[in-house]
Formats: C-alpha cells, sequence, structure tokens
C-alpha cells in the first residue's frame, strides 16, 4: 500500500492492518451495499457475496503503489459495488432496461469518481462567491464539523437559533450563485 494511501486508510480507520480495517469497512458499508442489493433484486446472499468481490477489488487497488484515491472511501466502494451488480443482473439478463455499457468496468468507476470530484470543484467555486463570512462559517460547519453551540460560540451568535438561521441563509446565498451560474 502506498504510503499516502496507508495515512489514509490510518486516518479513517484508526489501524492499516487489513483484518482490522476490512472488519470496520464491512461493519460501516456492508449495510449500504444490501440496501443497494436488496432494492435492486438481489437477497441478503447477494449482498454478502458482493460486498465480498468489491472488497478483493478494493484491497487489490489498495496494493497498488501506482493507485491514488481522489473520491471518498464509501464512494468508491459503492461505485464498485453497483458496477459489479449491474454486470451480474445484465449477465443474467434479470434486468430489463439496463443500459448496455460501452465503458470498461474501471473506467465508469473513473467516471463515477470524477462526477464527484466536478461536483466537489462547483461547491469550492461557488464558495468563492459567496461572501467572506458565509465562505468561513460554511467552512466550519461542513468541512470542519464544527458543532453549531461551537459556531454560536466563536462567531458570538446570541442563541443556538441564531447560528442555525445564518447557516441556512449562507446555504441559500450558495444556492442562488449556483442558479445564477449553471442554471
Amino acid at each position: 500500500m502506498n504510503a499516502d494511501l496507508k495515512k489514509s486508510v490510518h486516518e479513517e480507520f484508526g489501524s492499516t492492518n487489513y483484518e482490522k480495517v476490512f472488519s470496520r469497512i464491512y461493519n460501516e458499508y456492508f449495510p449500504m451495499v444490501e440496501k443497494f442489493v436488496l432494492i435492486n433484486s438481489g437477497n441478503t446472499f447477494d449482498a454478502k457475496d458482493l460486498f465480498q468481490e468489491t472488497s478483493i477489488i478494493l484491497f487489490k487497488k489498495l496494493e497498488d503503489d501506482n493507485f491514488k484515491l481522489t473520491a471518498r472511501l464509501k464512494t468508491y466502494l459503492m461505485a464498485i459495488a453497483k458496477n459489479l451488480w449491474y454486470k451480474k443482473i445484465r449477465d443474467k439478463k434479470e434486468f430489463a432496461g439496463l443500459e448496455d455499457y460501452t465503458h470498461g468496468f474501471y473506467e465508469d468507476i473513473d467516471l463515477y469518481i470524477e462526477k464527484e470530484k466536478s461536483n466537489f470543484e462547483k461547491l469550492l467555486f461557488l464558495m468563492g462567491k459567496v461572501s467572506k463570512h458565509c465562505n468561513q462559517l460554511i467552512n466550519d460547519i461542513f468541512f470542519k464539523t464544527i458543532s453549531i453551540d461551537e459556531i454560536q460560540q466563536n462567531y458570538g451568535y446570541t442563541s443556538k437559533h441564531n447560528a442555525q438561521n445564518q447557516k441556512h441563509k449562507c446555504i441559500k446565498q450558495i444556492k442562488n450563485k449556483k442558479i445564477k451560474v449553471y442554471g
């Protein structure tokens, strides 16, 4: 596992021991994979099988020194799981209306990640268009995950309600800028 990725995995899961990391990944992400499979004509056994295949692909990628994780682990894991599941369904011909994929498996994952990166870059651009106060407030709340109580204290709001209102006004500023810029 390359050094940057090892550090990232350690920060997120508190360990680089594969057994511990896999256990945490399973506990945190299996329920969403299972929900996806159940919604899309599968059962719990299918979900467990899919999660195992997904994990094998993930860990193979993590071993590659040239691999760079450019999205959240959750996003990457779900992209792998969705692509594997759609491929299984297509192969079984149980899923009518599934579009025919023109890209390979890894290209689809890369596209999914690029879309997420693109959305994040748009958000950063829009944050640069709002007031300095709103930019800092949104950054503190959503990126630094500072609690609303700390926000109230740090920004000198007289009540928690006032802090919440300001947060919503700042979000509205971003939404309005988004409409102006992107339609």
